[in-house]
Formats: structure tokens, sequence, C-alpha cells
């Protein structure tokens, strides 16, 4: 089960701080810009200052990032503020912000860079496979095992790791091993569902 199929009941705990910030003028392109640039900024940070402590803002920040990433969707759907710089700012976003918040984790690992490198690069290529649904006459997938939501479940995770004082050794490589067979998996899923789909639609 991936964590995306909880974001309904996630929606609907944030519906009326949405209902507020429409109220009040905000708009659904300043709430992924700030997003997206916060996201950068922590992560630039923790690069120049890999203290294991400040790594505790990583699972905080995902958490606060997820509720912006819903508010903004529900502002753009629910409220009259879809638009088609919206729809660029929102996937771009997103893959930026995710490379940001992943790159500290591969520089501070003792086995080097690579296989963690590969784990971000696949990240993005799951994002990519699901816009592509749309492409082909399908719908945006979102299918797991691996979306964006656990990957932030599983990134958050190993930010407490850190914090409390675990470090990375030898079996750093195997978990990026397994994260990037996920993504693979995730990667075929999101194919063959929009490929379903798409030929669902065009009967």
């Amino acid at each position: 089960m991936s964590v995306y199929q909880l974001k309904s009941r996630f929606q609907n705990i944030l519906r009326p701080l949405v209902r507020s910030l429409a109220a009040r003028g905000v708009t659904a392109n300043q709430v992924t810009s700030v997003a997206a640039a916060v996201s950068v900024l922590l992560g630039l940070f923790l690069i120049v200052a890999p203290i294991p402590h400040w790594f505790l803002l990583v699972p905080v920040w995902f958490l606060l990032r997820m509720g912006l990433n819903a508010i903004d969707g529900m502002l753009a759907r629910e409220h009259g503020q879809k638009s088609i710089l919206g729809a660029y700012l929102n996937e771009i976003g997103d893959v930026v912000s995710d490379v940001a918040l992943y790159l500290p984790f591969a520089l501070i690992d003792p086995n080097g860079i690579m296989l963690a490198v590969a784990v971000i690069f696949l990240s993005a290529l799951t994002e990519f496979a699901g816009i592509l649904g749309q492409t082909v006459g399908a719908s945006r997938r979102y299918d797991g095992p691996l979306g964006k939501s656990d990957r932030a479940v599983l990134f958050g995770a190993l930010g407490i790791f850190i914090a409390v004082g675990g470090r990375f050794a030898a079996w750093t490589s195997w978990l990026w091993a397994v994260v990037a067979l996920l993504l693979v998996w995730t990667i075929i899923n999101r194919i063959s569902a929009g490929i379903r789909e798409a030929h669902t639609v065009a009967r």
C-alpha cells in the first residue's frame, strides 16, 4: 500500500485551512514556489553543514511539504486556480525539491555517492514516468510501491536515524540497492498502468 492512498484523508483535514488561505488571496503557485524554495535551501544547508542533529529537519520538513503539496493542489482544483504555469511549477518543483533533499544523504555515505545518486536519478525517472501517462491519453500516474510520499517516509526515517547518532556503513549500499529496485518496479508499474488506461480510454 502506498502512502499516496492516504491522501484523501489528509486533504479532508486540511480543507478548512485551504478555504481560509483562498479567502486571504493566497495562490496555489505561491504555495508551490515556497515549498520548492525551502526544500532547496534546506538541502543546500545540509550539504554545507552536514551536522547530524540538523538532519532532524528533514522529516519535519517532509511532513510540512506534504501538507503544502496537498494545499496547492486543493487551491488549484477547488478554488479555480488551475493554470498551465502551475502545472509546470508543480512537477518541476517536486523533482528539484526531491533532488535537493536526497543529495545530502548521498554526500555523507562513506561507501561513495554512486548508488545514492542512482536512487536520486531513478526517483526523478519515476515522476517522469508518471507525467508521461498524460501524453498517451491516460491520467497522471501515481502508482507505487515507492512514489513521492513513500520516499518522503523513507528519507524522513533516515533523517531521524542520522539525527539520533546513526551512521551509514556497509549496509547502506544494500539499502540503496533495494530502494533502486523498488523504484524500477514503480517505473514499470506506472508505465504499465498508463498503457492499460490509455487503451481503455481509446476503446
